[in-house]
């Protein structure tokens, strides 16, 4: 046994191992950028120098990807390291060797080198950025080193093609250099432009074409500035988040996302990152829109979100009142907005500029306005999205407007006829304007109906009829004001139509949400509330829905083949969400092949489920589907939490109660042991002294070896009790249940206690019907055993025991009585209470031991219940009552 244990005792040096093994595993790698303002600066080289240094202290270095170099100093560090096989993509013909992430995650080494961060991966790749590819080696927790010029950065975009003329369309996230470390490699411009010269960066005939454009003195001076003050800005970030943090002093930025000039929000939005990165502090793109169910997710939302923005999405018709409430809500410090230097004067006469109204409104908000220089002078520079021409004109919403002109028309030649008064006719136009605006879509049919209802009632009503001219004196002014205040009220109709329209659909999105929750509070597991939500969202969405759990991602092999959504191809992309915690699939960077989207459920840093929306070209997943699904996917995350609590919290009182249970029978153990070994001890060594004393006559002899005996058999007979235990389930203290007869687990309970106690007077009553109770016969013949043998032990051996059978539709109870002198109150509420403490003398003959305590066991194993009382005409009654199934309570009917 000892070698055993010294086979199976790991080595120390086997335990470190494995001990860092398992903490690389937990951590995220750490990203090393060398930055600079150019190529050619010596990014790769210096990459290649610090790697060589890594491995000369023992670290584990391999290349991942380096581009080709021609020069010999590059290329004499490449060949000195391991080096990772690319992988070759077919494209037009042409074959393209690209990074190769899925061997890199399989070999993973410590220290990865991976060349030109802002690469764009062939077609066919997983993802779409290169960047994208070092993710996911951070996220297995392999440390990267990389390298990026400052033309790169997302936020400096803008800034760079104003200096270089020159569009940089390869560009890298914000904040992906959130956490890394940047290392500047610097080097004068001259010296840079020489080495160009000597062709050691591109080919003489490249080399000219690059210094005649981009590798300008003045442009690589104002590259090199941007780099170091781009590098001290994200060494600063870190201790102005501190200051921030314990002085309790912050900023927070709000930039505005204008889809109405994408061009102007574009600079917003950078401009406010820089600021954001400058200050260390968060931000929020904010965009407005007047209808989201078919409003997909914009370019600016995008490049927000990649400039490290986070991005509000709100429905409403007043961008004013919204920005003003958001702005409050959310303790926003600093507003920034784009200004369009060339707009009409005559639309600012009807419609001020949003800033000078918000500088009114939000007076303790700082509003920073960014100039924009259009293109083109026009009234307004607004892009304009173009719809549909079914989407304006319908011939229902013609029909019901000319429809309510005409009864219109004729109800005024009615109040005409009668001579209510020409005020009354335009009254009974604006009421038909206000119930066309009502009924039909749009405000093209509202402002029509108001021009052609001032149309008809000066040609049917105004003298002379039948014509547009008017003669009668102040009835042009009548004819003006009347098609004002019908233009009014009809904007008004529309508006609230609007808001209506807008507060159903909140409510619907309430109630689902209000029925999930209500389907949430009675689901029984993860499973269960994971099938419930994609129901919903099917039905709701019209289109397939499947969520993802831990056990269909993690063993894909296993899981059932049910539609387009549960091939081996799709749960291979929702494994990748599930270990990545981003998005990916259809209209994303990431696995675009597949034929759906998919979206982490996350709480608290940990990937709870997957959501896989199908793609649908005739219904496309909009801003509002998006949103709506993450409200989802926030009730979906904590009712998953609640039931992992819930399900934590019975594991832990299932637990205390096993330790509980334990304890009992542990206590009773050590009591029953005691007396019989006492007296067997006792006996044993009086008759082993026989020789040495007195001589013992033959009697006494007989009496002490029949004690010995006695206390034998009830050992046996308590290993016996011991044993049954061990026929319940540890784990789930419960029994594999079986149908057996009530009666015939009674008659051999009585057949085992006859030859232990044959001078026994046993009274058994039993039902007439046949029952069959789903139980472990071994451990309930156990049970009717102790209780009977306790029964007889406590009472007159010559007295009567009473063992009875009766049910209900519900249990079956049986109960064991005697007619001795019963118990106190104190056992009998210890008893009733659970047995949990034992302050009463116990022994194994007079008292109450294990017998009881594995009795209480047994019938908790089987979801019964105990009872204790005394009889009023003496003795006391142990009462048991085990739960009969459907199936069981069907059958004894049947008998």
């Amino acid at each position: 046994m000892e070698s055993k244990v010294e086979e199976e005792r790991l080595d120390p040096e086997q335990l470190l191992a494995k001990w860092k093994k398992n903490e690389q595993s937990l951590r995220s790698g750490r990203l090393k950028v060398f930055f600079g303002y150019a190529a050619g600066v010596g990014k790769t080289y210096a990459m290649l120098k610090e790697a060589h240094e890594q491995k000369a202290e023992g670290k584990d270095i391999l290349i991942g990807y380096v581009e080709p170099h021609a020069r010999p100093e590059t290329a004499a560090l490449v060949t000195g390291l391991p080096n990772l096989p690319t992988k070759a993509y077919e494209y037009k013909g042409i074959t393209i060797n690209e990074f190769d992430v899925d061997l890199a995650l399989e070999k993973k080494p410590e220290i990865i080198l991976v060349d030109e961060l802002a690469h764009t991966n062939a077609i066919g790749a997983r993802n779409k950025k290169r960047y994208q590819d070092i993710e996911e080696l951070l996220k297995a927790g392999i440390d990267v080193y990389t390298t990026v010029n400052v033309q790169h950065i997302e936020s400096l975009n803008d800034i760079v093609e104003q200096i270089t003329g020159v569009h940089i369309s390869e560009t890298v996230p914000d904040t992906f250099f959130e956490t890394s470390s940047l290392k500047v490699v610097d080097i004068e411009t001259e010296e840079l432009l020489e080495r160009l010269r000597q062709g050691k960066i591109y080919q003489s005939d490249n080399a000219k074409k690059a210094m005649a454009n981009f590798f300008k003195t003045d442009n690589l001076t104002l590259l090199r500035g941007m780099a170091i003050r781009k590098a001290s800005d994200h060494i600063n970030t870190t201790n102005q988040q501190e200051t921030q943090k314990n002085t309790g002093i912050h900023s927070k930025l709000l930039t505005i996302i204008d889809e109405k000039n994408p061009e102007m929000t574009k600079k917003c939005l950078r401009w406010t990152a820089r600021l954001a990165q400058a200050l260390g502090t968060e931000w929020i793109a904010l965009e407005i829109l007047e209808d989201m169910s078919e409003h997909t997710e914009s370019d600016n939302s995008k490049l927000a979100a990649k400039l490290g923005g986070e991005v509000v999405t709100l429905e409403s018709d007043n961008q004013r009142e919204t920005i003003v409430q958001y702005v409050k809500m959310r303790g926003v410090t600093d507003l920034v907005m784009g200004k369009a230097i060339k707009r009409s004067r005559f639309i600012r006469l009807y419609r001020p500029d949003l800033e000078d109204e918000l500088v009114s409104f939000i007076p303790d908000v700082d509003i920073h306005l960014v100039p924009y220089q259009a293109k083109k002078y026009l009234l307004n520079k607004y892009t304009v999205k173009k719809k549909n021409l079914n989407s304006i004109f319908t011939w229902k919403d013609f029909y019901m407007t000319i429809g309510l002109l005409a009864i219109a028309t004729i109800l005024s030649e009615f109040g005409s006829y009668y001579h209510i008064g020409d005020q009354n006719l335009i009254l009974i136009y604006i009421l038909f304007v206000l119930l066309v605006a009502r009924v039909t879509t749009g405000y093209l049919w509202a402002a029509l109906s108001s021009i052609v209802s001032v149309l008809m009632f000066n040609w049917f009503f105004v003298d002379p009829l039948f014509s547009l001219t008017v003669y009668k004196q102040g009835y042009p002014l009548t004819l003006v004001f009347m098609l004002l205040v019908a233009l009014l009220i009809s904007n008004l109709m529309m508006q609230i139509k609007k808001q209506a329209f807008y507060a159903m659909k909140r409510e619907h999105q309430l109630e689902i949400l209000y029925e999930l929750n209500k389907k949430y509070l009675v689901a029984r597991n993860q499973k269960e509330i994971l099938l419930t939500t994609a129901e919903y969202l099917s039905n709701m969405l019209d289109r397939q829905v499947v969520l993802y759990d831990e056990e269909d991602v993690r063993n894909p092999v296993g899981a059932p083949i049910k539609g387009p959504l549960r091939s081996l191809e799709e749960l291979a992309v929702a494994n990748w969400v599930f270990v990545n915690q981003k998005e990916a699939g259809f209209g994303t960077d990431t696995l675009m092949g597949a034929k759906a989207l998919y979206l982490p459920v996350l709480s608290n840093g940990v990937t709870l489920a997957v959501i896989g929306i199908e793609k649908n070209k005739e219904n496309p997943i909009t801003d509002e589907v998006i949103t709506f699904l993450e409200l989802v996917a926030t009730q979906l995350s904590l009712a998953i939490e609640q039931s992992n609590l819930t399900s934590e919290r019975q594991q832990i009182l299932f637990e205390n109660e096993k330790e509980r249970m334990r304890g009992n029978l542990l206590r009773a153990i050590s009591h029953d042991l005691r007396t019989p070994l006492t007296g067997i001890s006792g006996s044993v060594e009086t008759i082993l002294g026989d020789q040495d004393t007195v001589a013992l006559s033959a009697e006494t002899k007989r009496k002490l070896l029949v004690g010995i005996k006695e206390d034998a058999d009830w050992l046996i007979r308590m290993v016996e009790n011991l044993l049954s235990v061990t026929r319940i389930n540890e784990e789930t203290m419960k029994v594999a249940k079986s149908k057996e007869a009530a009666e015939e687990v009674v008659s051999s309970a009585i057949q085992r206690i006859r030859k232990s106690y044959p001078e026994s007077q046993i009274k058994v009553a039993l039902p007439d019907e046949f029952i069959l109770v789903p139980m472990d016969s071994i451990l309930i013949e156990q049970v009717l055993f102790n209780l009977i043998e306790n029964a007889i032990r406590h009472s007159n051996s010559q007295s009567e025991i009473l063992v009875a059978v009766s049910f209900n539709i519900k249990d079956i109870t049986f109960e064991v009585a005697d007619q001795g002198k019963g118990l106190t109150d104190e056992q009998i509420k210890m008893l009733n209470s659970g047995m949990s403490k034992q302050n009463i003398p116990v022994d194994s003959k007079t008292g109450m031991g294990i017998g009881l305590s594995i009795v209480k066991t047994i019938i908790m194993a089987h979801d019964g219940s105990l009872h204790v009382e005394n009889r009023p005409q003496g003795g006391a009654a142990f009462v048991f009552t085990l739960p009969l199934e459907r199936k069981e309570q069907m059958e004894w009917q049947k008998f």
